[in-house]
């Protein structure tokens, strides 16, 4: 009896050991390693001589990512292929990333507070948080499905953001560093650039706005809204404006008298517009207009 009573009690001993020595294992692991699920990612990641272990094991060592600031991701041989981002967390020094062209619906990039530079144009994205990366200067979502983008406010920053070729239908810019918008071909109804007051160039041709207000952004120097609905705009306080591309909308009126710096006018394709006014002695060198259309001093 003694012996079995022995037996059992260096069973349990034993067992307890092994548990403890697999729960090492386990915290061993999470402490160490990275989890890289997506084997189109770990596959670049090793091309790149950054996943040094060189195996695809849906895992690489934390150390190896912890240091790279540059990722890019764009090689031709790999378009289309990478799904998920997971892993991307550990990369906590990156300031450049570039992972265009692949079949990416969501990404979070929380952990990568030092990215200045973003691109993830050509992916499946249909939302965008940069709330936590205050130091990017320029983003590229194009060709996405985005309809909302959180963080704008908190990239205080950001130069240039070219959100082309999405799905948003309302967007504000509410954030007074950013100089260039790109929002061509998306679903814009309305778009509100009172606080962008360093804003220099915006596209947004081929959406649906009705009406715009740059009132507030005196800076402005390119202003490209061709293929809208616009039926009028006021550019009185753009007294900077250099380019003006507003062909192809619904303007009954336009009065460029105030933007004395105009170089390139172009507004044909509005067929209730026939007059456009300048002030006296105005010369604006490149002009685009129908064969129903003039330049005056005075319109009715």
């Amino acid at each position: 009896m003694h012996n079995i009573k022995f037996n059992i009690l260096a069973l349990i001993l034993s067992s307890a050991f092994i548990l403890s020595c697999s729960n090492d294992d386990g915290d061993t692991q999470d402490t160490l390693y990275l989890e890289i699920p997506d084997q189109h990612f770990e596959s670049i990641l090793i091309e790149q001589g950054i996943d040094s272990d060189g195996t695809i094991n849906q895992q690489m060592l934390k150390t190896d990512a912890e240091n790279i600031k540059r990722l890019d991701l764009n090689l031709s041989a790999h378009f289309g292929e990478i799904r998920d981002l997971t892993g991307i967390e550990g990369f906590t020094d990156l300031s450049f990333l570039s992972v265009a062209g692949q079949k990416i619906k969501a990404v979070n990039l929380s952990s990568n507070t030092k990215l200045d530079t973003l691109y993830l144009n050509g992916n499946h994205l249909t939302h965008m948080d940069i709330s936590n990366n205050p130091n990017l200067i320029l983003i590229d979502f194009q060709a996405n499905a985005i309809s909302t983008i959180q963080g704008l406010a908190t990239s205080k920053k950001l130069k240039k953001a070219n959100l082309s070729f999405n799905n948003f239908e309302t967007i504000s810019i509410n954030n007074a560093s950013l100089e260039v918008l790109l929002i061509t071909h998306n679903l814009l109804k309305s778009i509100d650039t009172q606080d962008a007051l360093h804003l220099k160039n915006v596209l947004a041709i081929s959406n649906q706005l009705t009406g715009v207000d740059f009132s507030s952004n005196i800076g402005l120097e390119t202003l490209v809204i061709s293929g809208n609905k616009l039926q009028n705009i006021n550019l009185e306080n753009n007294t900077r404006l250099t380019h003006l591309y507003s062909s192809s909308n619904l303007l009954t009126s336009l009065d460029v008298s105030n933007n004395k710096q105009l170089i390139d006018l172009r507004v044909d394709r509005n067929p209730e517009l026939t007059c456009i006014k300048i002030e006296n002695g105005q010369n604006i060198p490149t002009v685009s207009l129908s064969e129903y259309q003039d330049i005056n001093t005075i319109c009715n």
